[in-house]
């Protein structure tokens, strides 16, 4: 039956690139990129499936834009699915393994089952799977897996610091969307760096429980979270749940205005997201378009596969965004100091 399923959805995907007469449309609209790869008279086509929204001003829509500016660079074409049932992972892979394309770009440990299974039955096309385990490449036969994986610990590290620094209540608090190992390592990393950073500004600062949604799409159950953790005392938030933390910012601004003021904080992932709601005071920004465009030149230079390419605050790929108004310069200031430590290597040492 999934098989079938992946055959039909590949028709329809044959029959809708036909209706189009063949051209290639408006990147905006379809996720297509115009240009070819000039120099080997190859186009280079990747796709990526997404269980979230590109649309969600969140992890959905950052990895997007991470696949279209990384195609730009290297003039691939590009294709999407989005807003995916689990269910449905493996079969959107294999429609577009069908369709020829070279690199399948799955965004999400989520995808390593589907992705592991595809890549054993297409040895020649290309996985890239973000967030991908250490160990997920060697598990594939064919060596043609590929784990781009920002250091989630820093991640971590660049939220808990601001965290610990601009909490007035010494409680803060963590949303995760599913119980990813990416996600217990940016949790780990922002208990700690707040932790650390409360602690030598006099300040002993607790993390509460991590909570999961087991969703990247319930943006009520951010809603929901938030509240009760506010209850408890939360001032400063940090999540990795895509939709589910704009859930939580919703809730977050409501609260700020029936109290007149913006006391309680969100810390916003993977984008540079300040000014999309109030809360915000600063973001922790992945430049995955740098991960993927690494994949693209290896699949280009015939290197692809077998490996883990990380993303760090050495490598450029990890940073923090603009600060918001309500961070007063002080704080800004012995931020960037801590920022200077975690890339030079003597944070919390």
């Amino acid at each position: 039956m999934k098989k079938l399923f992946a055959l039909l959805l590949t028709l329809a995907m044959v029959l809708s690139l036909a209706a189009c007469g063949g051209k290639t449309e408006d990147p905006a609209s379809t996720g297509d990129s115009k240009e070819p790869v000039a120099d080997s008279g190859k186009t280079y086509k990747v796709a990526m499936i997404c269980d979230s929204s590109i649309s969600d001003g969140g992890w959905g829509m950052a990895c997007y834009n991470a696949m279209i500016a990384a195609a730009e660079k290297y003039g691939w074409e590009t294709a999407y699915s989005d807003s995916i049932d689990q269910s449905a992972y493996y079969d959107n892979i294999v429609s577009y393994c069908d369709l020829g394309y070279d690199l399948i770009y799955a965004p999400g440990n989520q995808y390593t089952d589907a992705v592991l299974q595809a890549a054993e039955e297409y040895p020649d096309v290309a996985f890239a799977l973000l967030n991908g385990a250490e160990s997920t490449p060697g598990k594939a036969t064919n060596g043609n897996v590929t784990s781009l994986l920002p250091n989630a610990t820093q991640i971590g590290w660049i939220a808990g610091a601001l965290a610990g620094l601009m909490t007035e209540s010494n409680t803060i608090a963590f949303i995760g969307g599913m119980e990813l190992d990416t996600t217990k390592g940016k949790y780990e990393g922002y208990k700690e760096a707040a932790a650390y950073v409360g602690a030598q500004e006099g300040k002993d600062v607790k993390t509460l429980d991590i909570v999961y949604s087991n969703s990247f799409s319930a943006s009520d159950k951010g809603i929901e979270f938030a509240k009760a953790m506010m209850d408890q005392g939360a001032d400063v938030f940090f999540g990795d749940a895509s939709a589910v933390d704009s859930g939580a910012r919703q809730a977050i601004d409501e609260a700020n205005a029936a109290s007149g003021s913006v006391k309680v904080y969100d810390i916003a992932q993977p984008s540079d997201s300040l000014g999309q709601n109030e809360c915000i005071i600063c973001s922790q920004v992945t430049d995955n378009s740098g991960l993927v465009g690494l994949s693209m030149e290896a699949i280009e230079n015939g290197t692809f596969g077998g490996e883990t390419i990380y993303g760090t605050l050495q490598n450029g790929v990890l940073s923090a965004g603009a600060i918001s108004d309500l961070v007063p310069a002080e704080i800004a200031e012995k931020y960037q100091g801590y920022l200077d430590q975690m890339t030079n290597d003597s944070f919390m040492k």
